[in-house]
């Protein structure tokens, strides 16, 4: 996980960071008010995750074993409290932010009310409301006399209700409730108004103003209502029952998720003491756990789903995607890439070209077969139609599907069972491996010799994410890398067979031994006075061993230049070590998430485009493609565009030791902001061919 050296930051601290810098873009002045909602609840929603698998782990192994310092540097209990005390503080920044947003809307007349802030017409509407849609959803638990506290779901917010009964003796009765918020109902309520002025309830608030309705069988002289919510540990434990399937262990464990260990606990700080403690203690949730007092309302990733009311003036300019020179979504898109490979660039570019890829193969007479490896999959996926229409076309249709892409479990068993029904061939992937990798090998029928085309890609196959998630997507038919593709699927078929591959760099077996001879490279080139500099695009760095690596380049006089979204355990600019090397992480609009890799090569640079991070897990536990690119036009397009992302000076922080998340100072340059630069760039290579055809 960690390792106890100086010459590394630590991964949890500086994945906490780059939460950080999310929150940044909610604190943003510059960012369009609706939009800073949206931050808040990325922010939000990142961080359950995090305290779902990264708290959980380190909290699991601080039950079972003692030897926790070897392995993350500091003990385990301390490390815990580190992080907690980080959360409570970004909790309370992201408290902040919120008032400060809500402040703002006041101001272009929207309003975000409270129970106690309505008006007689407004209590009207919301009691009707309550009545006619949320009352039949609402969950109500009496808490005192169960045997056995319930159990409380990690995905749902919750009302803790204390009411003190009526009684003519001093010592009043208490009775705990609790009441799920239903997760079927927008969270947020939209009045109507008969002016300018626009309001918003929070289902919460509704609910508050309607306590009477649920408990006015009870005598009680006083109530109140404070929201709490539970993480839970998501570790996925599977059984040892040869008898049972893969799809039905995971089935099984993503049941048992549900009852996972409590590794977090947020409460409103308004609650009373006594109805904390009553909740703690029927929750067991003991001071080892991260008790972390919030504010009023919690499950703030909600806010990522905010009524946009009509005010598109509050929202970034939509970008609309871009075609791809020379591709059409009209003509075969088969034929145009037989004479030459493109890439598409999502969101600058339209994902159409992939799901008319797929469309295309389902129904063209020619093609025999089709390949596909599924990671997360979109909600009503056109790759999933586009992929039973080719099967009910009589091709022979072969996906692999990763059953454990984290959170994605249940809605892949769905697809699976679905496409399973249609006649798809389905493979589960190799035991001890996930499948991250993202590619595509059509075969079809030409004068009698199977021909292949494909794709691979830094991304999912998913329509949804690709219009917030930047990835690109190569599009060929070259022989010799489709040929390699090819053995991947018989791997996958037959996996204690190890395959060489000519072209593509394949996890687990080549690609750490690849990415270090490329880098050797480099270092020499560097030694022999030659130009060396290694660019590299990713989510992520966590990997000690890749770190060093890049660490021996710089020692050596390699300039390494580095733009890295999440994770960065690498400390750059350090004198001695890291001098040569600068890492910068770009948080914008959309989710920095292709990765590119570039080696300078002494004036004839190699580029790559991969689903691999520089992270342990992706290096030696699953299986992930790196796929060269070939074509001199792509080549020159993929270093222009981390050209792009290089110079950015807005939305651009320096990775530092000191994690203090600093923008890149512009002094005299103007300002650069990368991710709208690449829609322009993209805009001006059409633009650029319109003036050619005229």
């Amino acid at each position: 996980m960690n390792n106890p050296t100086n010459n590394y930051i630590d991964r949890e601290k500086s994945w906490l960071t780059f939460n950080a810098r999310v929150l940044q873009e909610a604190n943003d002045e510059n960012v369009p008010l609706l939009d800073r909602f949206r931050f808040l609840g990325i922010f939000s929603n990142n961080l359950d995750e995090f305290f779902r698998v990264r708290y959980a782990a380190i909290r699991r192994m601080s039950l079972e074993t003692t030897e926790t310092e070897k392995i993350l540097g500091v003990p385990a209990e301390q490390l815990l409290k580190e992080i907690t005390d980080i959360v409570i503080e970004q909790q309370s920044e992201s408290l902040r932010i919120l008032s400060e947003i809500e402040k703002k809307l006041e101001k272009e007349n929207i309003y975000i009310i409270n129970e106690k802030q309505v008006t007689k017409d407004q209590e009207i509407f919301i009691h009707d409301y309550f009545i006619q849609k949320v009352s039949p959803a609402v969950v109500t638990i009496m808490l005192n006399d169960l045997e056995e506290f319930p159990l409380l779901k990690d995905t749902s917010g919750y009302l803790a209700i204390k009411l003190v009964m009526n009684s003519e003796t001093s010592q009043k009765e208490v009775r705990y409730a609790v009441i799920e918020i239903p997760h079927t109902i927008n969270r947020f309520v939209v009045l109507p108004s008969n002016s300018e002025k626009q309001y918003i309830i929070l289902l919460d608030d509704v609910i508050r103003l309607n306590l009477n309705s649920i408990f006015n069988i009870f005598d009680y002289e006083s109530i109140s209502a404070n929201m709490i919510k539970i993480t839970r540990d998501a570790q996925l434990e599977f059984d040892s029952d040869l008898s049972k399937s893969l799809m039905e262990k995971i089935s099984n464990s993503v049941k048992e998720r549900r009852v996972g260990e409590p590794v977090r606990f947020v409460y409103d700080q308004a609650i009373g003491k006594d109805t904390l403690e009553f909740f703690l203690k029927g929750m067991n949730i003991l001071s080892s756990d991260s008790i972390i007092p919030g504010g009023r309302y919690h499950n703030r990733r909600d806010y990522m789903n905010f009524p946009n009311l009509g005010r598109y003036d509050l929202l970034y300019r939509e970008n609309l995607p871009l075609p791809v020179p020379g591709l059409s979504l009209e003509g075969s898109i088969l034929e145009r890439i037989k004479k030459k490979d493109y890439l598409l660039y999502a969101p600058y570019q339209s994902f159409s070209y992939i799901i008319k890829f797929l469309r295309e193969a389902a129904l063209d007479p020619k093609v025999a077969s089709i390949k596909i490896t599924l990671y997360r999959l979109a909600k009503n996926s056109q790759i999933v139609s586009s992929l039973i229409n080719a099967a009910k076309n009589g091709k022979k249709v072969t996906v692999q599907i990763e059953l454990q892409a984290r959170f994605d479990e249940e809605s892949n068993i769905s697809y699976s069972e679905q496409m399973q029904t249609e006649g798809i061939e389905l493979i589960f992937g190799v035991k001890g491996l996930k499948v991250h990798s993202k590619i595509c090998v059509i075969e079809r029928i030409e004068e009698g010799r199977v021909k292949r085309y494909g794709l691979v890609s830094t991304g999912n196959f998913n329509e949804n994410s690709a219009k917030v998630y930047t990835d690109v997507t190569l599009f060929t038919s070259n022989v010799e890398i489709l040929k390699d593709a090819a053995k991947i699927f018989d791997f996958f078929d037959v996996n204690y067979r190890v395959h060489r591959y000519k072209h593509l760099i394949v996890s687990p077996h080549y690609t750490r031994t690849r990415f270090n001879k490329l880098i050797d490279r480099e270092i020499l080139n560097a030694l022999s006075g030659r130009e060396a500099y290694i660019k590299l695009k990713m989510n992520s760095i966590s990997d000690f061993k890749m770190t060093d690596k890049l660490y021996e380049a710089s020692k050596a006089g390699v300039k390494v230049q580095l733009i890295i979204r999440g994770i960065c355990c690498l400390i750059p600019g350090v004198k001695g070590l890291s001098e040569n090397i600068e890492a910068i992480s770009i948080v914008d609009n959309y989710l920095e998430h292709s990765r590119i890799y570039i080696f300078g090569n002494a004036g004839d640079p190699e580029v790559f485009i991969s689903s691999a991070d520089f992270m342990t897990r992706n290096l030696d536990a699953r299986v992930e493609v790196t796929c060269p690119i070939y074509y001199k036009e792509i080549k020159k397009e993929l270093i222009e565009t981390f050209e792009i992302g290089w110079k950015a000076n807005v939305k651009a922080r320096i990775h530092s030791a000191d994690l203090l998340n600093q923008y890149r100072k512009r002094g005299d340059e103007k300002p650069f902001r990368a991710q709208q630069e690449m829609y322009n760039y993209y805009q001006n290579k059409l633009d650029v061919i319109a003036e050619e055809l005229q």
